[in-house]
């Protein structure tokens, strides 16, 4: 796609739409129905100079620290409004300023599958940050009003972020999804992240995280003739990270901040070899001057390539399902467990799928029996923990990483204490004479996701005139009874004792009984309060 001068945007979305419209419906699985249209880089700079000159207005920045920001999340939110989205601010009470992130739904698709695209929207305080991050801001918005105006069919949910803080260490993103609720997380089937795409020695470098991802954004610089490398100096380093330890699928572009361009990159792509791709990163000089037209014209493009391959409707391609059996399971801190994973032919043919997990507590790691497999077939997910993993519920996301089609599945990890809170019943049980039935007092034990000990502790205490004449058994909410003390000549009054029983078998979780039986005439007596501890 050659670089374009627009007459108008009102020309330019007359004929994206008739191009749109003229566009026959592909029959290549998974092809979309529709043809992406262009991207106005004449609006996209339009964008970016009231991005400037909301810096000029705010002290030549648009960091948190001062109203620049703000500024910026109001001139976003008020396009995207009167677009059609349905925009939120979250409130991102660990940023600086308690500084907003700005989330817009765009109102069509599967609720159930979404389609994010983000970038972050403030600056170091040093600059007006239009390069780091205006083009990414800027130009995902050009595309989300671009969505708007054509209004193409929808497979799937459209979601936009613009987020706050990221100069802080990827404050309001990580804020974003750590507050998801985990049915929403799972939502999101794919991240899609843009920092820094108009840089003035520009490369063009395309996130590496998920194959299928990365296939499609190299799919489109190759349909214009431009070779792509994985983006290593953006790793773990932009709003992506978040969406990634979490286990959200994500990909996305960058055209270079501080790192100097290589000899062999500027013969690919043209520029000054030994400079940085972008002189003016977190500087001053970071303005609209910063950025030429190439980088962000064709990254804008790819931008709306990506998101109508993966979104708008599309013809019936080749795709799978996967499932875990089970969807849970509990381990105490050293164990492992096991979980089948299996695939199915949803459509299409069969394909071949990698697997991987994310999202897994410290000290655990997870691998799999086979790690590749061709849809329809199936694998073994082995999780083991450490002495040190920590307690807890741990959502664990399985992605199936296919050829064609990317889909996701949650395990829940529950991690059990290894020491879990003492149980007493100290309601008094009085004990019939012989011969009389046996009796039992129930203590519950809950929230202890693990088994009972090898030295499970059973505490009594019975006032009673002859305790020989006793015999107590410690009963597992299985069934299992265990003999803590037999019958005896002992006449001594009162039983005040610790029995200690190995109980590794049972899950600790439960109803537990201490049974009790008068074995001897004349004497009698009761309970007056027994403690398990597991």
């Amino acid at each position: 796609m050659k670089w374009k001068t627009r007459l108008g945007a009102g020309v330019t979305a007359l004929a994206a739409v008739l191009g749109v419209v003229s566009a026959p419906a592909a029959t290549a699985a998974p092809a979309t129905a529709l043809a992406a249209p262009d991207i106005s880089l004449a609006n996209i700079k339009g964008h970016l100079n009231q991005l400037q000159a909301i810096a000029n207005n705010n002290g030549g920045t648009r960091s948190p620290r001062g109203g620049g920001y703000a500024a910026s999340v109001s001139y976003v939110e008020n396009l995207l409004k009167n677009a059609g989205y349905t925009t939120t601010r979250q409130t991102c009470t660990s940023c600086i300023g308690q500084s907003q992130n700005l989330i817009a739904d765009w109102p069509q698709g599967d609720a159930s599958q979404v389609i994010m695209l983000g970038a972050h929207l403030d600056s170091v305080s040093a600059g007006p940050g239009i390069n780091d991050n205006g083009s990414g801001s800027a130009s995902i918005l050009e595309v989300a009003l671009t969505l708007a105006r054509t209004n193409p069919a929808m497979a799937k949910r459209v979601r936009f972020g613009w987020w706050a803080d990221e100069e802080s260490g990827l404050v309001g993103s990580k804020y974003y999804v750590n507050n998801l609720p985990s049915s929403e997380r799972t939502k999101i089937k794919t991240y899609l992240n843009f920092d820094m795409i108009g840089s003035k020695n520009w490369g063009y470098f395309v996130y590496d995280d998920v194959a299928s991802i990365k296939a499609i954004f190299d799919e489109y610089f190759a349909s214009i003739g431009i070779q792509t490398e994985g983006d290593s100096e953006g790793d773990g380093r932009s709003d992506h990270a978040s969406f990634k330890s979490a286990g959200i699928p994500v990909g996305g572009l960058a055209t270079g901040a501080g790192d100097i361009k290589s000899s062999a990159q500027a013969q690919k792509w043209g520029g000054t070899a030994g400079s940085p791709f972008d002189n003016c990163y977190h500087r001053a000089c970071d303005t609209t001057s910063n950025i030429p037209d190439p980088p962000l014209e064709k990254n804008s493009d790819a931008i709306a390539y990506a998101l109508w391959k993966l979104a708008v409707g599309t013809t019936q391609g080749n795709d799978f399902s996967v499932s875990l059996n089970p969807a849970s399971g509990t381990v105490q801190p050293g164990q492992s467990l096991q979980v089948a994973v299996s695939t199915a032919t949803t459509s299409g043919s069969a394909q071949s799928i990698s697997l991987s997990a994310s999202g897994l507590p410290a000290g655990a790691t997870a691998s799999f029996s086979p790690a590749t497999v061709q849809s329809g077939g199936s694998s073994t997910l082995t999780i083991t923990t450490s002495a040190s993993t920590p307690t807890g519920t741990f959502p664990i996301t399985v992605t199936a990483d296919g050829a064609n089609a990317d889909h996701t599945a949650t395990f829940s990890l529950g991690v059990g204490s290894s020491s879990c809170a003492p149980v007493t019943n100290s309601t008094r049980l009085d004990i019939p004479d012989y011969p009389g039935a046996a009796v039992n007092s129930t203590a519950n034990v809950a929230g202890c996701a693990r088994n009972a000990s090898g030295t499970t502790k059973v505490e009594v205490h019975i006032t009673h005139t002859y305790r020989g004449d006793l015999v107590l058994d410690l009963v597992a909410p299985d069934g299992t009874a265990y003999r803590l003390k037999n019958s005896s000549s002992d006449s001594t009054p009162n039983l005040d004792t610790t029995y200690t029983v190995n109980a590794s078998s049972e899950a600790a979780n439960g109803a537990w009984q201490l049974r009790l039986r008068d074995v001897g005439p004349a004497d009698t007596g009761y309970l007056s309060s027994w403690t398990l501890t597991v």
